[in-house]
């Protein structure tokens, strides 16, 4: 199909191993107007729909993606960054508010996103964050009306001159007024007093641009913004952890009741510092890649539930970017390029750790779906869109960059094989992407619920 089946139409999918109820197990999933209308778990009769030893899992929603449209297009753009999201199981992204020209910070900027989105007949389904920047404060409620999930913010330099960071005073008074109705705020948590004390000569080492940006780096903004949290009770999500060291103050600030959640992006999960070729600008990223047993860590709280979900951070650039400074990586652009592989990759060392894919789709669907708070997503379950993916365990997926959708092909992962594959995604109903062919928009705008968008034109 090359988009959504009409309101009135009815598919049966018969899967022997269907990700329901928390369990893979037999279920025959009934889809109407884009949505599951039942789901029966349990034996059926006749054959099968999905192949056999295929599972049948919801589609992976991924709430950290830079897409850099529009100003900044050249780097990615919503045709090659929803592409790739769909080949890789990914049924919806949600774009962050910097590295596009101009930045989402007021109601202008998103509706030049929305019509950047819409103009390109995205594969998977859209959503937009806010920005928080020095000056916005009256922004916030009119875009928060507009439909965004939440509002991202920096404690350090962003990298981008347009989307300045916030020093303790515009945080504490951008925490407030976000806490007044009901809003998310997201931060990027590097102390700038910590980054400005590392050292930061030229080096091509990793080991170097780690100890640059050091762990009491995350930890001391994080501390700060418990802090904030406890006085203002502010929604507050932690981005891309990368520290291990900070997580007993998570986890004592939710069992304190504090409504703050965290996730982390599977360049933690699968690389490790020492592992790293010097030099390679495509496995830079802030917070940087740490060592082995931070990264145990970090799989353990997963396990523990300190940290909610696993989104890729997808932050890519033109090869001249990342390769500015010649191999010096204080130069180099910072951002991993995995958007395609985010779900492969952590599926692939989950299964090495002896964790099932039940887990991953619940860091990577459930998880993203209940933070942001889009229940839509996320799950099989009645009711909800109809976004599926055909997951192949048995197979494997070697990462060329001819299989690579980004608008450019330079990524940490090329090179590497992963066990599994994904055969199918299917959005709102729809099969957008079977095997190597890809099929037309199928896909709308989101909006947390009770704001409205609108939707992709067919």
């Amino acid at each position: 199909m090359s988009g959504p089946p009409p309101s009135n139409a009815e598919t049966v999918v018969r899967a022997a191993s269907a990700l329901v109820a928390g369990r893979l197990q037999p279920a025959v999933l009934t889809i109407r107007g884009g949505r599951f209308a039942t789901v029966a778990p349990g034996p059926f009769e006749g054959p099968a729909d999905v192949p056999p030893g295929v599972h049948l899992l919801p589609g992976i929603v991924d709430s950290h993606v830079h897409v850099n449209e529009p100003g900044r297009t050249s780097w990615e753009g919503f045709a090659t960054a929803t592409e790739a999201a769909a080949r890789g199981g990914i049924t919806c992204i949600v774009d962050m508010p910097l590295n596009s020209v101009p930045a989402t910070v007021d109601r202008a900027a998103l509706d030049a996103k929305r019509a950047a989105a819409t103009a390109a007949r995205p594969l998977v389904d859209v959503g937009f964050w806010g920005g928080a920047i020095p000056g916005n404060l009256g922004a916030l409620r009119p875009l928060w009306d507009a439909g965004v999930f939440g509002f991202k913010c920096f404690l350090c330099d962003s990298g981008v001159p347009e989307f300045p960071s916030l020093d303790a005073e515009q945080l504490g008074a951008a925490m407030r007024e976000i806490a007044r109705f009901g809003g998310l705020l997201l931060v990027h948590a590097e102390d700038p007093s910590v980054l400005a004390a590392a050292p930061t000569g030229a080096s091509p080492r990793f080991r170097d641009f780690a100890a640059s940006r050091p762990d009491e780096a995350e930890v001391a903004a994080i501390k700060r913004v418990l802090d904030g949290v406890r006085s203002f009770g502010t929604r507050t999500h932690v981005v891309h952890l990368s520290t291990a060291r900070a997580l007993d103050d998570l986890a004592a600030a939710r069992a304190e009741g504090l409504p703050v959640t965290v996730e982390t992006c599977p360049h933690y999960l699968v690389f490790d510092v020492d592992g790293l070729p010097d030099g390679a600008p495509e496995f830079k990223c802030c917070p940087p890649i740490r060592d082995r047993g931070n990264q145990a860590a970090l799989w353990q709280a997963l396990r523990d539930g300190i940290i909610d979900c696993i989104v890729s951070d997808h932050s890519p650039a033109p090869e001249q970017e990342k390769r500015r400074g010649g191999g010096d990586l204080q130069q180099a652009w910072g951002g991993i390029a995995g958007l395609q592989m985010s779900f492969l990759a952590v599926a692939d060392a989950a299964a090495r750790r002896g964790l099932d894919v039940a887990d991953v789709s619940r860091w990577m669907a459930a998880g993203p779906a209940r933070v942001i708070g889009l229940p839509s997503k996320g799950a099989i379950e009645p009711g909800r869109d109809a976004d599926l993916v055909w997951y192949d365990p048995h197979g494997s997926t070697a990462v060329t960059e001819g299989v690579v959708a980004h608008r450019h092909a330079l990524s940490a992962y090329t090179g590497r094989v992963f066990d599994g594959s994904v055969r199918r995604t299917l959005v709102r109903g729809a099969t957008v992407v079977d095997g190597e062919r890809v099929s037309g928009c199928t896909a709308t705008l989101v909006a947390r619920p009770g704001a409205a968008l609108a939707a992709c034109p067919r």
